[in-house]
């Protein structure tokens, strides 16, 4: 009897490691120390000192149901991608810098070349959000897991000084709601998509006019990342009020945690191009629109509310980093509510 006999190959680990090595250099910062395959990463401070007020900032998430995408399709170059869109839009919507990334990833049996295509996602979501990847972990787990499947969660440290924390605390009634564009459905409402859709390779190869593409295709496309967005608003001088990463919950949960007393916002669906896959989704699932908004993001992945004055440069500065952006609404009197026209 060995380890290998009890389902876990110790030597597809080691071939695994040495497969997304050349992945994980590609996002080394400065600031590490020592190498990949230590017990823990290293990362130095000093850069941070300089701050008058330095906040560390976390996050932590997963990819949820959207992974059976990858599994139908067999495609696990992206999914990592989203793995850390999910951390470091978290980051980045309290005004700070993702510093370093770590991923856990939980499979039936370790196939080395799988795993490293999931850390090439991984790799390139923290190239895309300045960040390293610091360390991970993959843990076999025969007998829990079907042998052909996976799990995958990351998290996330950043830092950003006191004094450019985005709290929402100074949100007024008048300022304006500047939306950046989504990708898709993103990582969120995955389970009410696979009720909608038949989830099997057929149902996923469907090419659809309105679509441009197949089903999967749409579904599969990775998270936005808005790291470089936000930065380049705050590099234009812009301040940036609040901040609303869409997520689950859509609307009608996400944009309220951004919100202080007193205030609400209204937003106006047609102020911006919602990508066809939600009407597809829509019409398919026979959801109404309150469900729609209140599970997906609706074409925008993150909402941020700046004065009225700035919102064209804060668009201007967007734009510049790749994203599309729009004034999609105001902030008004109110509750924390969420009014939709």
């Amino acid at each position: 009897m060995d380890y290998k006999s009890a389902g876990v190959d110790i030597e597809a680990g080691y071939k695994s490691v040495e497969l997304m090595k050349e992945h994980v250099k590609k996002t080394m910062r400065p600031e590490v120390l020592g190498g990949l395959g230590g017990f823990s990463g290293a990362f130095s401070m000093k850069k941070i000192k300089e701050m008058e007020d330095p906040v560390l900032l976390s996050g932590t998430d997963g990819v949820g149901t959207k992974l059976q995408i990858a599994f139908l399709m067999d495609k696990h170059d992206t999914i990592g991608i989203d793995c850390v869109a999910m951390c470091v839009n978290d980051v980045a919507c309290a005004g700070g810098e993702p510093l370093f990334f770590l991923d856990y990833i939980a499979c039936g049996k370790n196939e080395p070349e799988k795993i490293a295509e999931i850390v090439k996602g991984v790799a390139d979501g923290c190239v895309m959000a300045g960040s390293t990847l610091i360390g991970g972990e993959t843990a076999e787990h025969p007998g829990l897991m079907p042998e052909d499947e996976y799990d995958v969660a990351g998290f996330a440290v950043g830092v950003v000084d006191r004094k450019d924390l985005i709290t929402g605390n100074d949100i007024k009634a008048g300022d304006a709601l500047v939306g950046i564009a989504s990708s898709g459905v993103h990582s969120n409402g995955f389970s009410l998509v696979r009720k909608v859709f038949e989830m099997t390779k057929e149902s996923l190869n469907t090419y659809y006019d309105e679509l441009g593409e197949t089903l999967g295709e749409a579904l599969i496309r990775p998270t936005r990342i808005y790291v470089n967005a936000l930065k380049n608003v705050k590099e234009a001088g812009i301040k940036v009020k609040g901040c609303s990463h869409i997520t689950g919950g859509g609307f009608y949960e996400n944009i309220p945690r951004m919100l202080p007393d007193g205030v609400a916002v209204k937003i106006n669906k047609d102020s911006y191009p919602i990508p066809p896959i939600f009407a597809l989704l829509q019409q398919k699932g026979g959801i109404d629109d309150k469900m729609m908004y209140n599970t997906y993001n609706m074409g925008l992945g993150m909402v941020v509310a700046v004065n009225k004055a700035d919102a064209d440069a804060a668009i201007k500065a967007i734009e510049q980093a790749g994203d599309k952006a729009y004034v999609v609404g105001e902030v008004i009197k109110g509750n924390k509510e969420v009014e939709l026209v």
